[in-house]
């Protein structure tokens, strides 16, 4: 871990992408790219914090140049929370990154960890009370950290609870209008990704990963079955119109699996 200028706002420690990126030996299109496709695991003001007009105009009139000057012509800025890198090791899961993140946890988020007052000049009486204070004063802060903890597997409890709901109640679409219902949740993925240009790239990833899941070639698949139309004498207009939604209608199989791919990219991309 390379020796970091510390940061922070309203008195929290915390670090910007870029920097977080570099911690963790990825590149910040990858930190960029895993928020963007698991919103619905971070939550700001305790994961991140958005900066933007005058909060981020004051903010960049705080920080040393070096720090400064390349965040100068930034429109907004996301800043990383303890708990925020810890998610984004957790989803990078690689053995460097979880390194890194426990040395960020025992140095730079919690700078005053570990720091002693040196009482050896005290009178034996101030010692005494000093390592009885001390005691007390552990014990409550360990109750503290016990408590903290506990509320976090609580938060995170829920949060698993939720997104196996969102699971259950998006795989479970309705077999008789699958085609219907596919198509709703991909629309509502495309919308909130930015607009109806992200439909085609959405569709792609669902055919993609049923290829891989179920082992299939649904291209070569509709490729056969255009052969077949034209054989069987069908205008090249009708042939034309034929899709890959047609061709997984006459696997019931591969409906069932498209239904499941699609409720799944439906909790991943955060659609409820």
């Amino acid at each position: 871990m390379s020796k970091l200028i510390p940061m922070e706002f309203k008195n929290q420690r915390i670090m910007t992408t870029k920097v977080l990126a570099e911690e963790f030996g990825t590149e910040e299109k990858n930190i960029q790219m895993n928020f963007s496709n698991n919103q619905s695991r971070f939550k700001e003001g305790k994961h991140f914090i958005e900066l933007k007009g005058q909060a981020l105009k004051d903010f960049k009139n705080s920080l040393p140049n070096e720090i400064g000057e390349p965040l100068k012509f930034a429109p907004k800025l996301i800043l990383w929370t303890d708990r925020g890198a810890a998610r984004h090791a957790k989803i990078l899961d690689t053995d460097e990154a979880w390194e890194v993140y426990e040395e960020l946890e025992e140095s730079y988020f919690n700078p005053n960890k570990g720091q002693a007052l040196n009482t050896s000049e005290l009178s034996p009486e101030l010692q005494m009370f000093n390592k009885m204070f001390q005691a007390l004063a552990n014990n409550e802060l360990e109750q503290k950290r016990l408590n903290k903890k506990l509320k976090e597997v609580e938060e995170e409890t829920g949060e698993l609870k939720e997104e196996i709901q969102g699971i259950r109640e998006a795989v479970t679409l309705e077999p008789n209008q699958w085609r219907k219902d596919t198509a709703t949740l991909i629309n509502k993925i495309a919308n909130k990704l930015g607009g109806f240009e992200h439909i085609k790239p959405i569709r792609d990833e669902a055919y993609s990963l049923l290829n891989n899941t179920y082992g299939v070639d649904i291209n070569r698949r509709l490729l056969n079955k255009k052969k077949n139309m034209a054989l069987e004498g069908c205008s090249k207009s009708k042939i034309d119109k034929v899709n890959y939604l047609d061709v997984i209608a006459e696997d019931k199989k591969l409906i069932n699996g498209y239904i499941n791919i699609v409720g799944r990219l439906a909790v991943k991309y955060g659609i409820k």
